[in-house]
């Protein structure tokens, strides 16, 4: 295993000043393309439907013909168990099935094994539906995992599952994989994940590397199907693009790739998204709001900008008040806000938080003119430093904790919301 590189980390406070610090970016290794390596039943994957409570939506690859199917009964009461059939939802790469199941019991566990029911069932393996009301859980985000992931970026994943065990769901703000048709990469991330893929959601956001010109990486539908309540019409927007209620907060996943998906028509592509967010985050019920996706609104690396991105979707984020934006693809760490946001003490702010990370290895310089030219602060940057992010959710509060492999804090913030309206308090 390769030593992780020594965290540097720069803390930018608006109010303060001063200069990040930045390093040489490290080199990044790039997988050759490799074949379909298919197993009896392989890369099973909990994503989540819109009504976690009482529906879970399961995939995996496998070569059962048309005799798929998943079997599952309560953790507590193995006798009920049932069979749901599966679908084939792709042969792209490999055979893709997918099944939902519904009826079930809100916080209720359950144990399931997926195969043909007859020659092949994989091991069991053990969800658990969601509460019906904002009992409190914790998530984790992750950022670009990307490049040599088994090295690189699994100790790192490791890590955050062994720091956080009772994490619900896996928030992934892009580029999973370097190589959209690497299926040895995408095994890669399913070995750093191991069982965790088949026991909590996994809410997956595309990046630019889990695209091949205008092309989504093939292994991408089989892998994270949406619950179906995105757009319905625009290049991959159906295929990426949903929203899911968890325990009080709004989950939603963007696709930001308007210069893969859409080179011909960006504007209305991302117009078309903002329409929909708006309307989602309308008709939000939960106190709280998470959006993903992967390019970020205010870009950390020096020379990168997303300027027709933030004129699409910077005004929808700021007048629902959205709690967090979690993003990726600049290889670095930043948090920050509008200026508007800011309050009399320099350690809080009013607004929603836009925050980018980096999982894996390969890194990037960080600087902070894509927010100061765009009226925005970065509080807290780092560089050389690969992270993840766990968030307790409770009631009225939220807490934020970005973490290195050994548990450094580099960053954290609570969000409470009272009568008086919304803070966000620096904690580091």
């Amino acid at each position: 295993m390769t030593a992780l590189p020594r965290s540097t980390v720069h803390l930018a406070l608006a109010l303060i000043g001063g200069a990040a610090l930045t390093l040489t970016p490290t080199a990044a290794a790039h997988a050759r393309p490799a074949p379909t390596v298919q197993g009896p039943t392989e890369r099973i994957t909990l994503s989540p439907t819109a009504n976690p409570t009482t529906s879970q939506t399961i995939t995996w690859r496998g070569d059962h013909g048309d005799t798929a199917l998943v079997r599952y009964a309560p953790a507590d009461d193995p006798d009920q168990t049932r069979d749901v059939q599966a679908h084939i939802s792709t042969e792209a790469a490999g055979t893709y099935y997918t099944a939902t199941l519904t009826g079930l019991t809100p916080a209720t566990a359950y144990d399931y094994r997926v195969g043909d029911g007859d020659t092949t069932l994989s091991d069991t393996h053990t969800f658990t539906t969601a509460a019906p009301d904002d009992t409190p859980f914790d998530f984790l985000y992750f950022g670009d995992i990307q490049n040599d992931i088994t090295d690189g970026a699994a100790p790192v994943i490791r890590a955050a599952l062994d720091a956080e065990p009772d994490a619900a769901l896996a928030v992934h703000a892009g580029d999973l994989i370097n190589t959209s048709t690497n299926d040895t990469q995408w095994a890669e991330w399913y070995d750093a994940f191991g069982t965790a893929t088949g026991s909590i959601n996994h809410l997956a956001a595309p990046g630019n590397h889990e695209y091949s010109g205008a092309t989504l990486s093939p292994q991408w539908t089989g892998q994270f199907p949406t619950p179906g309540n995105g757009p319905t019409s625009g290049a991959d927007l159906p295929e990426t693009v949903y929203h899911t209620d968890y325990q009080g907060v709004r989950f939603v996943v963007l696709n930001s790739n308007y210069r893969n998906a859409a080179p011909l028509n960006r504007d209305a592509w991302l117009r078309e998204q903002a329409q929909w967010l708006d309307q989602a985050l309308t008709d939000n019920p939960n106190e709280w709001t998470v959006v993903t996706f992967h390019h970020p609104v205010f870009s950390n690396s020096p020379g990168r900008d997303n300027g027709p991105l933030r004129q699409a979707w910077l005004q929808v984020l700021e007048e629902h008040d959205v709690d967090l934006v979690l993003q990726g693809h600049d290889h670095s760490y930043s948090r920050g806000n509008l200026t508007e946001h800011r309050t009399d003490d320099p350690a809080v702010q009013t607004g929603p938080v836009y925050a980018v990370s980096v999982t894996g290895p390969k890194m990037y310089d960080a600087g902070d003119t894509n927010w100061t030219d765009n009226d925005a602060e970065a509080r807290v940057q780092a560089t050389d430093t690969q992270t993840y992010q766990s968030i307790e959710v409770d009631g009225t509060t939220l807490k934020y904790q970005a973490r290195t492999i050994d548990g450094q804090i580099i960053d954290a913030f609570t969000i409470v919301k009272d009568d008086q309206g919304k803070t966000v308090t620096d904690r580091l």
